[in-house]
């Protein structure tokens, strides 16, 4: 069958998504090559050269952005670890076993989606407060270890494999768990791979309940830690720093979605296919 020729319009209109969606990003990326000084007397200066180094040179002198960065990497990476255990279990839990009252608890599981942050904030807070929790990961990531949409996800997973392979496992002796950990979760990995970036996306750029819970300078995440730097339209450590310390907080970003786009592909074809 003869491929289907896409018109030059429609080649245009993506083209012209792809520059209003990137015009930002290398907006900031001039301005992290700018003079402060240069920024500071006129934006429009960021057209024409010189261009310098030296928000970068100071952003790697800055001991606390580093600082920052390392509290990122452990509540993304500790409640991206968490959602995957808790949300394969509880998937492959409500898919494949049956047990009492198991449907009107995962129409419960689903009802979180539809409860904001917001909603719970306060009540967070004055329990994180009551055993002294706040200022220390655990508070940053237990919070992010509810996922429903995980959990829903997982379970949608879990159910479109066929039980003909749980039997077939049964018959050769294998165990329940035998059955989740060799057989089925390695089936799923488009999908645990999916789950995991968008969650350490979230985790990553997350700021209202950090900068509710981390008080310290010393346990400020990343976007919290920038924020604070901002006051008053940037005059604290000038407009390119700040700049330079986006591009900084957005490239572990890139990194990740680059080296795992294809399994979100995956998920998404395989969603589609069933």
């Amino acid at each position: 069958m003869r491929a289907r020729r896409i018109p030059p319009w429609a080649l245009a209109l993506v083209l012209a998504g792809a520059v209003l969606t990137l015009a930002p990003l290398l907006w900031v990326l001039a301005l992290s090559f700018k003079d402060n000084a240069a920024l500071m007397a006129d934006t429009h200066s960021v057209f024409s050269a010189p261009y310098t180094l030296d928000n970068y040179r100071n952003l790697f002198g800055n001991g606390d952005v580093f600082r920052w960065i390392g509290n990122s990497l452990i509540v993304a990476i500790g409640q991206t670890a968490g959602v995957l255990a808790l949300s394969s279990l509880a998937g492959y839990g409500f898919a494949r076993l049956e047990f009492p009252g198991g449907r009107v608890l995962f129409v419960i599981v689903l009802l979180g989606l539809a409860v904001p942050e917001q909603a719970v904030i306060i009540a967070r807070h004055q329990l994180f407060s009551a055993v002294a929790l706040h200022n220390s990961y655990p508070a940053l990531i237990l919070p992010g270890l509810s996922a429903p949409f995980g959990v829903f996800l997982m379970t949608q997973y879990f159910r479109a494999i066929p039980r003909d392979i749980d039997e077939a496992a049964m018959l050769d002796g294998a165990s329940r768990w035998r059955i989740f950990w060799r057989v089925l979760l390695p089936l799923t990995i488009p999908a645990q791979a999916t789950l995991g970036i968008f969650t350490f996306l979230s985790a990553w750029n997350d700021y209202w309940w950090p900068l509710i819970s981390a008080t310290n300078r010393d346990m400020f995440t990343l976007t919290v830690g920038i924020a604070s730097t901002q006051m008053n339209f940037a005059q604290t450590e000038g407009l390119g720093f700040l700049m330079a310390q986006a591009v900084f907080a957005g490239a572990p970003i890139l990194i990740v979605y680059l080296f795992f786009q294809k399994y979100i592909v995956q998920a998404v074809a395989g969603a589609a296919g069933r």
